[in-house]
């Protein structure tokens, strides 16, 4: 199995799991990016959409809660999505304040083209994985996610 030989500044040298996560997440996205642009989508618009798929008739906040990111870039997104077809936004009946996005016939049909986008994506980040080296990378990087994100907060930040 072949084993890169990257070049390491040396003040990351005392994080070489770190500096190699974000070499992989630098990697991966970078691929990823190249597949969406041949579906005419710009990343994380397919999470948008996959959630969607899952669930249509979401609000904003409920697609904010589970992509994890901010507000602008939420509304960036489906903006673009809305332009491109994919979405529509519209006032909640409940609360007019509140934005529910559903699925266009355009988008319902991304779902094939999706799944088969991120199938492409894992049979190449995994080509030079066991099926045993494959799970437990998934497991391991489930287990840091959690330690990051379950981290104390520092004094100054808790107080």
């Amino acid at each position: 199995m072949p084993t890169p030989d990257p070049r390491i500044p040396t003040t990351a040298g005392a994080g070489p799991m770190s500096y190699a996560i974000f070499q992989l997440a630098r990697a991966h996205r970078a691929y990823a990016a190249t597949l969406l642009r041949e579906m005419d989508l710009h990343p994380g618009q397919e999470l948008l959409l996959m959630h969607l798929l899952d669930r249509d008739g979401q609000s904003q906040s409920e697609l904010l809660e589970c992509l994890g990111v901010d507000h602008s870039t939420i509304s960036k997104a489906l903006r673009r999505m809305q332009d491109a077809g994919l979405v529509i936004r519209e006032p909640a009946a409940h609360d007019r304040r509140v934005m529910v996005v559903h699925l266009t016939d355009k988008g319902r049909a991304m779902r094939e083209p999706i799944a088969a986008l991120w199938q492409a994506l894992e049979e190449t980040s995994a080509r030079n994985l066991s099926e045993q080296q494959a799970q437990s990378f998934v497991e391991t990087a489930y287990a840091i996610t959690e330690a990051i994100s379950s981290r104390a907060l520092p004094e100054e930040e808790s107080a």
